[in-house]
């Protein structure tokens, strides 16, 4: 997989678990109770490490990220030709060249990036 591509993959997760966390959910509550984490301190673990992480990447995808990640999940799969961020039909050429993951590729649709998956 394209070392960048992975870097967006984790950065998509990390600030998911973030807001997670963030958000009250039932998952952060029984982190907090029944394993006794200190939400406060684990947000800013996250933060620290997403900060990190976006580092690593050139400007010009950083800023791109960043725009895209407004509108919900900024990194999504392409399953049966189709982007998962739109729901529109991918043209099969291009299918084959995200399929193989080595190249940073976005949808003609919405912007969002792509990456194949099986």
């Amino acid at each position: 997989m394209h070392p960048q591509l992975e870097i967006l993959l984790q950065l998509q997760d990390l600030k998911s678990q973030r807001r997670d966390l963030a958000a009250g959910s039932d998952e952060g509550r029984v982190e907090e109770q029944e394993f006794h984490v200190d939400l406060q301190r684990a947000i800013e673990e996250l933060d620290n490490k997403i900060n990190e992480i976006e580092a690593e990447l050139p400007e010009n995808l950083r800023r791109r990220y960043k725009q895209i990640e407004g509108r919900g999940r900024a990194v999504v799969p392409v399953i049966n030709d189709t982007c998962y961020g739109c729901f529109t039909s991918v043209p099969t050429a291009v299918v084959h060249e995200i399929q193989r993951n080595d190249a940073i590729r976005a949808c003609d649709h919405c912007g969002r990036i792509l990456y194949g998956v099986g």
